[in-house]
């Protein structure tokens, strides 16, 4: 049953802003997704021959110095230093200015799911070899999610609501939903939204590791992110940052902005059922999908394209099908599903964030991103997943799934930008 949606208001995307495997701008990660050109490559930041996983997404042209003075890099950890410039490429986008009459009606929502893994382990080794002689007074705010979205709000002055959901891999996902109903509901004007993390290092890569979550596809990186495809063999770790600058319509179109794309529906729930797989038959995933389309006011046949949550992972793909499913019915049939995660891997917290913005870019160039890497089909995931060619569309409504540890789970809606914006 949908809701009434006519008092609220209507929330566009202005700018956009990505650090990923695929590159240090929107352009190229829209140019890498076309040409279905992976991210992943042997890990070249530490030595780990000896672990099962030594692979992973790293940025591979990210240059502090274009976004970061050097004497503020000892204070910021990797996943702040990715924020910043994503959230520098999409107020440039935007062309947002933010000043004393509008600063208290600016918001930034930016998710983190692990944080400043390598700030902690480097930090932990230095203290136990000098214990308080060698400890950064920085230590704490270099490494806490919060100040990812704290230093986006220092830089540009935007003194709304600053906070850092952290959900896991739907934590970036959650910043831009979160984002879209303070500003359709008044209390926003206009936040940067979106997602951070840097967790490719010798923890973060040999813990999920241990957890048999990674591939193992050593001699093929840029094969080894398969979603869908029948020889998966697990997740392949990324990092990255994504911003998205989302404004009240009527105030974007009115100082002329270029509207990328709408959001119009968000849910948010649980699986309430295990800390790393998801609830079986996909039923929490499907509830989510119910929710998001209800709070967008549009029926699951609207929809055109879907960008999966899709990790590479045996019961995630295949659970994620069911839902898709369980909720579009026959239209699933016709529906174009891709994972852009085949070419970006996992970015975990910034997941959400980063295909927040493939699914704009989607809507805005009506084309649909492929899955590479889909050579043998699955029977348990049996729909289009765009396979391994970008194609032209003509769609209207895009959807954005994101899922995360503890069964905690996001999903966006997003529509084409009105004609003329």
């Amino acid at each position: 049953m949908h809701r009434d949606v006519r008092s609220r208001r209507r929330v566009a995307i202005t700018g956009l802003g990505a650090v990923s495997p695929l590159g240090c701008s929107v352009e190229r990660n829209w140019e890498g997704l076309l040409a279905g050109r992976s991210g992943i490559r042997p890990i070249s930041r530490f030595a780990c021959e000896d672990f099962p996983t030594r692979i992973a997404g790293e940025v591979p042209d990210f240059s502090p110095d274009d976004f970061v003075e050097k004497k503020d890099r000892k204070k910021m950890d990797l996943f702040i230093q990715y924020a910043l410039g994503a959230a520098t490429m999409a107020m440039r986008d935007s062309g947002l200015v933010i000043g004393e009459e509008n600063a208290g009606r600016v918001g930034v929502i930016v998710g983190v799911g692990i944080g400043g893994l390598a700030t902690i382990e480097d930090t932990h080794s230095s203290f136990l070899e000098t214990r308080l002689k060698r400890l950064s007074p920085f230590f704490i705010p270099k490494l806490i999610g919060n100040l990812a979205p704290g230093q986006i709000s220092i830089r540009f002055g935007a003194k709304g609501i600053n906070y850092a959901p952290t959900s896991a891999c739907a934590s970036g996902a959650h910043g831009v939903g979160e984002a879209f109903r303070l500003v359709r509901d008044g209390y926003l004007d206009a936040a940067l939204a979106g997602g951070a993390e840097a967790a490719v290092t010798p923890l973060g890569v040999a813990g999920f590791g241990v957890m048999r979550a990674l591939s193992t596809r050593n001699d093929e990186p840029e094969r080894a992110s398969r979603p869908f495809d029948r020889d998966r063999d697990g997740f392949v770790i990324g990092e990255g940052a994504a911003i998205l600058v989302l404004e009240e319509m009527q105030s974007a179109l009115a100082r002329g902005a270029t509207i990328v794309a709408e959001v119009i529906g968000y849910g948010a729930n649980s699986d309430a059922f295990h800390i790393t797989q998801p609830a079986p038959e996909g039923g929490g995933a499907a509830e989510c999908m119910r929710l998001a389309l209800a709070d967008a006011g549009v029926a699951p046949a609207e929809v055109g394209y879907v960008n999966a949550h899709g990790t590479s992972t045996e019961h995630n793909d295949a659970n994620e099908t069911l839902a898709i499913k369980h909720v579009f019915g026959e239209h699933a049939a016709r529906l174009a599903v891709s994972s852009t995660k085949s070419m970006t891997g996992h970015l975990l917290g910034a997941a959400g964030g980063l295909e927040a913005v493939y699914a704009a870019l989607a809507l805005r160039e009506q084309m649909l991103p492929p899955t590479i890497n889909y050579e043998s089909p699955d029977p348990a995931c049996d729909l289009d997943y765009v396979p391994n060619r970008a194609r032209a569309a003509s769609f209207d409504v895009a959807v954005s799934n994101s899922f995360g540890f503890g069964g905690t789970n996001a999903c966006l809606v997003l529509r084409r930008a009105p004609r003329g914006g």
